[in-house]
C-alpha cells in the first residue's frame, strides 16, 4: 500500500499492518501462505502469457475449469503440489519454479 493511502486510512481511524499480524500467523505459516499466493499467481501469469484458457489448463493437468480457478486463486483446498504440476504443465522449468520459490521469500 503506498504511504499516502495509508496515512488518509489511518487518519480515519483505520489501522493498518500485516494481514500476518491480524491473523495471527506465526512465521512459517506467513511463508507457506506466500508460497502459496505467490504459485497460485504464477500459473495464472503464465497461463495468460501462453493465451491459454483456463478450460485448456485443466485439459493439459487432466482437470476441470473449476479446478483451474481455484487454483489461480489460491483456495485453500489447492494443494502447492497442485501448483507445482500445473507449473509444469505449462511448461515451467525448475529454475523458473525456484524463482517463483524465491520470490515469495522477499
Amino acid at each position: 500500500m503506498n504511504t499516502s493511502k495509508q496515512k488518509r486510512l489511518e487518519a480515519s481511524g483505520w489501522r493498518v499492518g500485516k494481514t500476518a499480524d491480524f491473523l495471527g500467523l506465526s512465521a512459517a505459516e506467513e511463508l507457506f501462505v506466500d508460497i502459496k499466493l505467490a504459485l497460485a499467481n504464477a500459473v495464472r501469469t503464465r497461463r495468460t502469457k501462453l493465451g491459454l484458457t483456463q478450460a485448456e489448463l485443466a485439459r493439459r493437468m487432466r482437470s476441470s475449469q473449476s479446478r483451474v480457478a481455484k487454483l489461480e486463486a489460491g483456495d485453500r483446498t489447492v494443494s502447492i503440489d497442485l501448483l507445482v504440476h500445473a507449473l509444469v504443465r505449462l511448461g515451467a522449468t525448475r529454475r523458473q519454479l525456484a524463482r517463483v520459490l524465491a520470490s515469495s521469500a522477499a
